[in-house]
């Protein structure tokens, strides 16, 4: 016997350059499935969009029908956005198009590209964009959350350097936005997630950085204390061409994993210095003190970068979360290895400090909705969660290390970092937030755009 679908979703699929799948569908599984496979997301229906035209159609149908919109493109981050029964998934993985302006330092992206093909082709020219750590973020989501890369603290956040941007409002407008045209939408989705409107294409400013003078150095975790505390005292001293991260790693004993790593517990310094061989080599000298027992700091190729941190080169059951923190005196250091140091059994693959600073303080930058983070370091852990014991796990020990660095956290936190669902969580000063409500209110009084991390609609006065 035939299924009969209602009129608006007849509409919706005869009306679609892309294709739109219901549960059952051929192709359901993996339509719905997150890049953290940890997350079961069970939405109304999935949209795969192929243009804005079909973003726009989407959004339509869902407005008229009572449904929300969730847009997607590689699927990080995607717990905070809950149980999707009454939304449908827009995935945005087919309109993943890349240009280059060489001559304008400018990347044009489609919603679903990812980091590694904007990366490939920019470096062509000799170019490179603000690109996080790993190569199959997708640029869209990771830009309006902010945006952290190596070059952060000396370029600031990849949202400050957005100069345009494609968005798909609620009522299904097509809007070119930038400086002179919406400009309270532009300011938002700089930096103020996803919440507005739907992103379908971004374009931002690329920077002429070929090489870099990048690596990282490995000590048994027992090091800890000593190889945290220095890497602390020495991000006082580097300047602002220099990112780095001190790393505790604890690595399962899988086949996959390359040795040295496979099963042992490290503690890591990684490092991105825009500086020459002997600068460099000066500047990683007190480090080199210590020393590692692996060192890999070398001349590196941009195109290279994505694989010093060792993240998972796809889609994994992991879960995650972060935090920032106002700074890491002896005391937080030893507040931090003692619910997840030496001699402390966790289930978390990394616990990690990222240093903050320079072109990221209050006020080195202004850029949109987030131009600055407020901390001087932002902290990411995580552990790989195959099952609902394991799950369970690594949440009570995220827990335990926020309620262990509870008197060092930050005001406000940074959305690409926040992977669980927190009520109440602070990503901007209550000022830019009621703003940000305003401009919601605007855009999508009846909040049917979703966002991991939301922004609900200013109240009506």
């Amino acid at each position: 016997m035939p299924v009969t679908y209602p009129d608006n979703v007849v509409y919706l699929a005869r009306h679609l350059d892309g294709a739109l799948i219901l549960p059952g569908d051929p192709g359901w599984d993996a339509g719905r499935s997150a890049w953290q496979l940890a997350v079961d997301q069970r939405p109304a229906a999935v949209v795969l969009a192929r243009s804005a035209a079909d973003v726009a159609a989407t959004l339509d149908v869902a407005r008229k029908s009572g449904l929300r919109v969730a847009p997607q493109a590689s699927g990080h981050n995607a717990a905070p956005l809950g149980p999707l029964d009454d939304t449908i998934l827009l995935r945005t993985s087919r309109m993943s198009q890349v240009h280059i302006d060489a001559g304008r330092r400018r990347a044009l992206v489609g919603a679903g590209a990812v980091w590694a093909q904007v990366t490939e082709a920019a470096a062509k020219y000799g170019l490179a964009g603000l690109s996080g750590s790993a190569a199959d973020v997708g640029v869209v989501g990771y830009t309006l959350g902010g945006g952290l890369s190596w070059f952060a603290r000396s370029h600031g956040l990849a949202a400050n350097h957005v100069t345009a941007a494609t968005v798909v409002t609620a009522d299904g407008r097509i809007l070119r936005v930038d400086a002179e045209h919406e400009p309270e939408l532009f300011w938002a989705v700089r930096g103020g997630g996803g919440a507005f409107g739907v992103v379908t294409e971004l374009e931002f400013a690329l920077f002429p950085i070929t090489e870099v003078h990048a690596g990282a150095m490995y000590w048994p975790l027992e090091r800890a204390e000593a190889v945290l505390s220095r890497w602390r005292d020495w991000t006082a001293t580097v300047p602002d061409t220099v990112t780095s991260l001190g790393r505790l790693l604890r690595f399962p004993p899988l086949e996959e994993i390359p040795q040295p790593f496979r099963g042992r517990s490290l503690v890591a310094v990684e490092a991105v210095a825009q500086l020459d061989g002997r600068e460099a080599g000066e500047l990683l000298a007190p480090l080199r003190e210590l020393g590692p027992e692996i060192d890999t700091f070398a001349p590196t190729p941009v195109t290279e970068l994505a694989k010093l941190h060792l993240d998972p080169p796809g889609p994994t059951p992991a879960t995650g979360d972060g935090f920032q923190v106002t700074g890491l005196p002896d005391e937080a250091l030893a507040a931090l290895l003692s619910a997840a140091g030496p001699g402390v059994d966790v289930p978390l693959l990394t616990i990690e400090a990222r240093h903050l600073g320079g072109a990221l303080a209050p006020g080195a930058r202004e850029g949109g909705a987030v131009s600055s983070l407020d901390a001087a370091f932002a902290l990411f852990s995580g552990g790989i969660t195959f099952d609902a014991a394991s799950a369970a796990a690594v949440h009570a020990s995220l827990d335990a290390l926020s309620a262990a660095m509870a008197p060092w956290r930050a005001a406000t936190s940074y959305r690409n970092f926040s992977e669980r669902r927190a009520e109440g969580l602070a990503f901007e000063s209550a000022d830019v937030h009621r703003r940000l409500q305003e401009v919601k209110k605007t855009y999508d009084p009846l909040d049917v755009i979703r966002a991991n991390h939301p922004v609900r609609p200013a109240p009506s006065v």
